[in-house]
């Protein structure tokens, strides 16, 4: 009687000890759903649609991307933060989800402790680009002319707070400068008026500018990055011109809803890690002017705190405030 209660004990034990592991190798028994807090056909939808195929290969389950866009990526955002911490719910963001933080006063979820993050996704240098027509077209004669007529140089942006303003903001703060900034509804109605002439000016992404740099209706000053980016190998960075410090990147990355199993954390990476390791995936990023990057969620989870940190400061020191 001893023997069978010590066996049956032993057993249990066995079972419990492999819990664990058997919960690891059974995830994902459904598909993996990928929310997008932006419109499709966005840099974050582009990203993450180059992403599908390879990360369905990985975690040989379907993976169902789901646009919710609005408020600055909050809303798609706090949908992602209440899903349940199972690993099915997974939120693809850029920069915003260190950004936003600092911008409002009332987002419905605390980034840090609503959120866990998974993984790093690639980061995206962004272009300093002006109209054909201005006369400053070096990062040093930028800065001449703004200081020799301050208030009079003028730069458009995607909106207040938007990444494009926020990289403006950097530059201002970096080399204290007096520009006027412009916001408009978006970076499409920016770049348009840009190559229209009716501003001068603009930070914006290397793939929405390419079409515009290769007609010549806009002219190439700077891109940001510690390295010349593929996409546009004969531009400068800030770097090598003495600004170091001009140095705004977009960072997509991979969050879930804190809660989620340790394990679970670990395959959803493990599956990310694979992804952008993808020779297809690697090509189509390159295309865009982005660098894949693989990380652990430890690292991402430091990465983004220095992000909120460094944007908290910018934002701050500029007193931008979005309601």
């Amino acid at each position: 009687m001893k023997l069978k209660s010590g066996f049956l004990a032993g057993a249990l034990i066995a079972f419990a000890l492999a819990a664990p592991a058997s919960a690891q190798s059974s995830f994902p028994e459904k598909p993996v759903t990928i929310i997008v807090p932006f419109g499709a056909g966005g840099g974050t939808d582009n990203l993450i649609r180059s992403f599908q195929p390879a990360l369905e290969k990985a975690l040989g389950k379907p993976v169902v991307i789901e646009n919710r866009p609005g408020g600055g990526s909050t809303i798609g955002t706090a949908v992602a933060a209440r899903a349940k911490a199972d690993g099915y719910t997974v939120l693809a963001v850029d920069t915003a989800i260190t950004v936003n933080p600092s911008l409002y006063s009332d987002l419905p979820y605390d980034t840090l402790k609503d959120l866990a993050p998974v993984s790093m996704l690639a980061t995206g240098p962004v272009i300093l680009i002006g109209n054909a027509g201005v006369e400053a077209k070096t990062v040093d004669d930028i800065i001449a002319s703004a200081k020799a007529a301050p208030g009079v140089l003028t730069f458009a942006s995607g909106g207040n707070g938007a990444s494009t303003h926020l990289a403006l903001e950097l530059m201002k703060q970096v080399t204290d400068i007096d520009v006027i900034h412009v916001p408009y509804k978006g970076t499409g109605p920016a770049t348009t008026d840009l190559v229209g002439g009716h501003v001068q000016y603009m930070f914006n992404g290397i793939s929405a500018s390419r079409p515009h740099l290769d007609s010549g209706a806009v002219i190439p000053v700077a891109v940001t990055g510690d390295e010349r980016n593929p996409a546009v190998p004969d531009v400068p960075t800030f770097a090598e011109l003495g600004y170091p410090d001009i140095d705004p990147m977009t960072i997509w990355g991979a969050w879930v809803p804190s809660g989620t199993p340790d394990d679970v954390v670990g395959i959803l990476s493990d599956a990310f890690h694979e992804a952008v390791n993808d020779p297809d995936v690697v090509g189509t990023l390159n295309e865009l002017g982005f660098f894949p990057v693989g990380s652990t969620p430890a690292e991402y989870g430091e990465t983004a705190t220095s992000e909120i940190a460094k944007w908290k400061q910018v934002i701050d020191t500029a007193d931008i405030v979005v309601e």
